[in-house]
């Protein structure tokens, strides 16, 4: 199983199903950008602290510049997401903002297409469609 993708994202869905819960709860305090701040912190610690555990440290000198330059952009536009997701939090319903939040499953299909060169067959559009009417209905109605 741990080498299944679909367990992983399935994975990855619960822990960002508790991240918008439990962020609503934590950002109900503080500055919306202090709290991204504080996650931001403890995400850096442990992620550190598990690949230091499993000794998956690598020189960044062996790191190539298109790589470096990919994970920056998207070191980016993480703390821009993240940011915009707290901020969004604060001012509104967790089960408002986390459906929209999930536009981005749309948004990836079509940067895939675009950017990428995937496929998508006839019925995965239609499963990307369902997918935004779902957010837009869950965040609207």
């Amino acid at each position: 199983m741990a080498q299944n993708w679909a367990f992983w994202a399935f994975l990855s869905a619960c822990f960002a199903a508790l991240t918008a819960i439990f962020g609503k709860i934590g950002v109900a305090g503080v500055n919306s950008d202090l709290a991204t701040l504080i996650r931001t912190v403890v995400i850096l610690a442990v992620i550190a602290a598990i690949v230091f555990a499993l000794g998956q440290w690598q020189p960044l000198s062996s790191i190539g510049a298109k790589t470096w330059l990919f994970l920056v952009l998207s070191g980016l536009a993480t703390g821009a997401s993240w940011l915009a997701y707290y901020r969004a939090l604060k001012l509104g319903e967790a089960s408002q903002v986390a459906p929209v939040d999930k536009l981005s499953v749309v948004m990836v299909a079509i940067f895939g297409v675009v950017f990428l060169g995937e496929t998508l067959s006839a019925i995965h559009w239609l499963a990307i469609g369902m997918i935004a009417a779902g957010a837009v209905m869950l965040a609207v109605f």
